[in-house]
């Protein structure tokens, strides 16, 4: 390749903030459920690298991009039939067998949204300020090679309250600064903020912690029907928490514990774990929901010992 900018380049990176960021001289953008990519296109070749700099095209051949000399800085992502991405998708296309690859490329292609232009012809545009690298961007994006291929242009607003209603709706919003230039590697001049979610769960299960006489994680289900099912842990417990529980919990012990059994508690981890009568009720936050489980760690708000156990159904994740 020719391009002024060669693979790797670290992306840039945001700082996460409790609450959007204000002013004139911010633009707001959708937070995506996928994986960073930039794109490198010079004439027919095209190099995707994702955020830990190792290669992405092999499992997304259907990405095509139009013949030019450019790069885009973006977010590979697949969604279902009601437009919500699917990130347990895109870890299914992981995969070492190209025929198994090949098959669902075709069955659950996936779209390149693009945030940002990196440079364009013989010129990186690392330095100039946001807003002239999304002008240029658009500009780009609209031209007619475009209206075919699997690139987007990541939608954006200058109105915060608008970014607000993305907060409720999407994983998340991003805040960027106009004036900012792009610095790999760095968080500057970009801001996220996450959507937060609150259900009740039941304690269903504890892990032991690192440290001998401890709680490290409850274990979180909900009933599907008469099922109940295991969607999730609580960790970030202190210390005192962590101590205590274990005393707290004993009288709910059913006397099932084990590990290493993916199918109801580690998801394929060899992680030990001591099963409970599901009698407990907690309320918890937390931020993202992906193949029916939560799949960051879920922050306890509090215990609910004024809610049944029967009416934390699974429901509360659709």
């Amino acid at each position: 390749m020719t391009l002024p900018l060669a693979p790797p380049i670290a992306p840039a990176l945001a700082l996460t903030r409790r609450e959007l960021p204000t002013g004139e001289d911010y633009s707001y953008e959708i937070k995506l459920d996928g994986f960073r990519c930039i794109a490198f296109v010079d004439g027919q070749e095209v190099y995707l690298q994702s955020r830990g700099s190792r290669p992405l095209l092999r499992y997304f051949p259907e990405l095509t991009f139009p013949s030019g000399r450019y790069v885009l800085d973006g977010e590979i992502v697949i969604r279902d039939e009601s437009g919500r991405e699917r990130f347990d998708s895109l870890q299914e296309r992981l995969h070492p067998a190209q025929s198994r690859v090949q098959l669902l490329s075709a069955q659950i292609p996936a779209t390149f949204v693009a945030f940002d232009l990196l440079a364009r012809e013989d010129e990186a545009l690392l330095e100039r300020p946001f807003a002239e690298r999304r002008a240029a961007l658009e500009r780009l994006l609209e031209g007619a090679e475009f209206v075919d291929a699997p690139v987007e242009l990541m939608p954006a607003t200058s109105d915060p309250d608008r970014a607000r209603v993305w907060l409720g709706e999407a994983e998340g919003a991003i805040a960027k600064l106009n004036s900012a230039a792009y610095e790999p590697g760095k968080r500057t001049g970009m801001f996220k903020v996450k959507r937060v979610r609150t259900i009740d769960a039941i304690v269903a299960g504890w892990r032991p912690g690192k440290d001998e006489g401890t709680v490290g994680a409850l274990i979180l289900a909900l009933y599907d029907g008469p099922e109940l099912r295991v969607v999730g842990h609580c960790s970030g417990l202190t210390a005192a928490e962590k101590r205590r529980l274990v005393s707290f919990l004993a009288p709910l012990q059913t006397g099932e514990r084990g590990s290493a059994d993916p199918s109801r508690w580690s998801s394929g981890r060899d992680l030990e774990w001591v099963a409970l009568r599901p009698e407990l009720v907690v309320e918890i936050d937390f931020d993202h929901v992906s193949g029916g489980r939560i799949r960051h760690g879920a922050k306890l708000r509090r215990w609910r010992e004024d809610k049944p156990a029967r009416e934390c159904t699974y429901d509360q994740l659709q």
